[in-house]
């Protein structure tokens, strides 16, 4: 089992970013994906999920209307468009699968808003 996170990196105040996941050696399709992220000296805390058919999402009240979370099952890919970022968006952003008792994590990839 495999999950890869990419597309972090340093951005200004008001910028935008789009992570990606790549998910390998599970059924993809079955299961729902979340995108969390923790910030230095804080828990890590959830910030979109999405089903597995993609047919609803669910995102903590700070990032309503800026972010966009998605998923491409012919890719075993799951997406989230950061808009109008903010520095305390700051985090390493992880991408979770789960289904049933199965709980998987990527590795993570760090996410840096400053001017």
């Amino acid at each position: 089992v495999q999950l890869v996170e990419s597309g972090g990196g340093l951005v200004q105040p008001g910028g935008s970013l789009r992570l990606s996941c790549a998910a390998s050696g599970f059924t993809f399709t079955s299961y729902t994906m979340s995108w969390y992220r923790q910030a230095p000296g804080k828990e890590r805390e959830l910030v979109a999920v999405i089903t597995s058919g993609g047919g609803i999402t669910n995102y903590r009240d700070s990032v309503k209307g800026r972010f966009t979370i998605s998923r491409d099952n012919a890719k075993n890919t799951v997406y989230l468009q950061m808009n109008s970022l903010k520095p305390e968006d700051t985090g390493v952003y992880y991408c979770d699968a789960r289904r049933g008792g199965h709980d998987y994590w990527g590795q993570g990839t760090q996410v840096t808003v400053s001017s």
